[in-house]
């Protein structure tokens, strides 16, 4: 196993639509996980875009499209989409859990 140096780090970016005025909702998702990820994550970068548009990509994948995905991601669900693949063996604590709500 390689020590936390040598691990690569990942990038985050979410596209979203400046004009719709998501970049609210942008800022918190990166925060979150930022916050979530603290050492996993190298950078996560806000480029506002056009036409509706609200994407999550990770490493150059698409992990969340507004329009294909319907909607906006729960936190919850998003995290679990960037654990699945950044850190598979982590526990996310009561993001986790199953929910009843």
């Amino acid at each position: 196993m390689m020590d936390s140096e040598n691990d690569p780090q990942h990038s985050i970016a979410i596209k979203y639509c400046s004009g719709c005025r998501w970049m609210l909702r942008a800022t918190w998702l990166a925060q979150e996980l930022l916050t979530t990820f603290d050492g996993d994550i190298d950078e996560v970068s806000l480029q506002p875009g056009s036409g509706g548009i609200f994407e999550i990509w990770l490493d150059g994948t698409r992990l969340w499209s507004r329009k294909d995905d319907g909607g906006f991601p729960e936190i919850k669900a998003l995290k679990q989409l960037v654990r699945d693949r950044i850190s598979p063996e982590r526990s996310l604590g009561h993001s986790d859990a199953s929910t009843n709500h």
